[in-house]
């Protein structure tokens, strides 16, 4: 997967908007960061339940890994783009993002129509 990937679903989200922080690309809702790139855009961290993500990294290592001791604090882990295919990184990107959008938003969106209108991009 590569950053161009992630960026054609993420902008496709209600209320994302794209940033450069100190060079590295995130993806926003409102001020709640969900999804963000390495300066070499090789790894994503992405929004992740604090209670779950000890177990999402031991059982797929190769692709998953914990962030830094500084982000610990946050609902946050980091993964491997060269290691997931499109359909993992459409969860995680919609997941992280329903973890930062309003709870009414998330609820309403129709995540058949937003893959639908993907689907056609890419053939167009």
């Amino acid at each position: 997967m590569t950053l161009a990937e992630v960026r054609a679903l993420a902008l496709r989200l209600p209320r994302t908007t794209e940033g450069l922080v100190r060079d590295r690309v995130k993806f926003r809702v409102g001020r709640i960061v969900y999804a963000s790139f390495s300066r070499d855009e090789t790894v994503m961290g992405f929004g992740f339940p604090r209670e779950e993500r000890a177990l999402l990294v031991e059982s797929e290592p190769e692709k998953f890994m914990m962030p830094s001791a500084g982000d610990l604090r946050y609902q946050w882990v980091l993964v491997r783009l060269a290691a997931i295919d499109a359909t993992e990184m459409r969860e995680l990107v919609i997941d992280a993002w329903r973890l930062a959008a309003p709870k009414g938003l998330a609820r309403d969106l129709d995540e058949r129509a937003l893959l639908a209108g993907l689907d056609a991009g890419s053939q167009a």
